[in-house]
């Protein structure tokens, strides 16, 4: 951080719409130890707002009111892609003539203050950006991160640390990437994802392509289709893991890794973070025992117990396709005697766009269950007949008489489920929404 960014945020009052997101917390931490004073507000309590009254960084108002707004009149108001536009905290603000900040402009003024790695592509991102953050660290280094969801042991998503380098994720869904001062950009993969904002490929390609362009550095997945999105240096990663169950082994650079977060594409996230590691000069060997002792990042492919009958219940936040091939891949690692998959669409527009693919990726599964659509921001009536039975008769087609369930209703997913898993059994609640929810209520037998 610069000498003359310290006083502008130490006398800053900033408003978080939205505080109890896992990436929302983050912001709010890192405002707070840059010496902000911080406020904020969630429509439900959560760990992450939980978290942050523990820490001491703020009390977090539960329910949103105008009144929540502190009265100063130089506070600036941030809120998320998912507050929407007559949130009634967001409508006062205008009101009185503040000051509103989208959570991707405050991103980007972070990002001005450190040397910052930017970690891209529609799957990874979280679990990616986290593994840097340990490879540093374990080579000495004490980096900012601001991440999207909880780290191994229950660490907070945001720490603004003391070293020259601050690791972020890059999210390409509202083209907020392309606001952040980046020196090492990192590109996981690229795929057609948020129908709602984008029409093709190609437009999310050509997102990328500035994203990589405005980065002196560039750290890319080693496929002919990623690396011509860059013009100027690049390194290229990738990964041939021996799976094991639970982890991989593989070498990088000559130095072996052996982690114990499952599936191929996890080595492939390593992989990307030890690349970034060996840019800015940290140890190898040091960057890849810390990842050795990666235990993985809430809600991907998190374990959250055993039912009484013996059965694993794990958590993943795979909302699409490829998602969720490589968690059920992952999954079969553990060789289980049936993997059942518990399935929450996300969006209904996703929903609409990839229902087949979804029930092709959800057939390597010996049993699925499918629920109805978290809409987040979306509403039904501007979707009229896109449901999870969408998704569910698409899996039937491609899963060869294995059986697929519709369950629409929680309760009656959470009951044919405990009838369901035995000793022996894994079951994987997977999702973007609240499905996490189902996933406790399985291990809690009163649930």
């Amino acid at each position: 951080m610069s000498a003359s960014a310290a006083p502008a945020w130490s006398g800053r009052r900033l408003h978080f719409v939205g505080v109890g997101g896992a990436g929302m917390s983050a912001y709010a931490r890192a405002a707070h130890q840059l010496g902000a004073s911080v406020t904020g507000s969630d429509r439900s309590d959560s760990p992450f707002a939980q978290a942050l009254f523990a820490d001491g960084v703020l009390e977090p108002l539960i329910g949103h009111r105008a009144e929540n707004i502190p009265s100063a009149d130089d506070v600036v108001v941030v809120f998320s892609s998912a507050i929407a536009a007559d949130n009634v905290e967001r409508l006062a603000a205008a009101e009185r003539g503040l000051r509103v900040m989208t959570r991707a402009e405050l991103l980007g003024e972070l990002s001005v203050l450190r040397r910052t790695i930017a970690v891209a592509g529609a799957h990874g991102k979280t679990t990616t950006t986290a593994m840097i953050a340990a490879a540093l660290r374990g080579g000495g280094l004490d980096p900012g991160y601001l991440i999207g969801g909880a780290l191994p042991g229950g660490g907070p998503g945001g720490e603004w640390g003391s070293g020259e380098w601050l690791i972020v994720e890059a999210d390409e869904s509202d083209r907020s990437l392309l606001s952040l001062d980046v020196e090492i950009a990192v590109l996981l993969n690229a795929e057609l994802d948020h129908h709602d904002r984008f029409g093709s490929l190609a437009e999310i390609e050509a997102v990328y392509r500035e994203f990589l362009a405005h980065a002196p550095q560039a750290v890319i997945w080693n496929r002919p289709e990623l690396l011509a999105l860059r013009d100027g240096p690049v390194v290229a990663y990738d990964a041939t893991p021996e799976l094991t169950a639970g982890g991989s082994r593989f070498e990088h650079d000559g130095v072996p890794v052996e982690l114990r977060v499952p599936g191929a594409h996890n080595a492939r996230n390593a992989a990307a973070a030890l690349s970034v590691a060996a840019l800015v000069g940290t140890d190898l060997a040091a960057a890849a025992g810390a990842l050795g002792e990666f235990g993985g990042v809430a809600r991907r492919f998190e374990r959250l117990g055993a039912t009484a009958g013996g059965a694993e219940v794990y958590d993943d936040y795979a909302h699409h396709p490829s998602e969720i091939a490589a968690t059920l891949a992952a999954a079969r690692t553990l060789a289980p005697g049936r993997l059942i998959a518990a399935f929450q669409p996300h969006l209904y527009s996703r929903t609409r766009a990839l229902r087949r693919e979804f029930g092709a990726a959800l057939a390597a599964a010996d049993t699925v269950v499918v629920l109805d659509v978290y809409p987040a921001r979306e509403q039904a009536g501007d979707f009229p007949g896109v449901s999870g039975l969408m998704v569910a008769e698409a899996a039937a087609d491609a899963a060869a008489g294995r059986p697929v369930y519709w369950l629409p209703d929680r309760d009656i997913a959470a009951r044919v489920l405990r009838d369901l898993l035995g000793s022996g059994d894994l079951v994987i609640v997977m999702g973007a929404g609240d499905i996490d929810e189902l996933g406790r209520r399985l291990v809690h037998s009163n649930g």
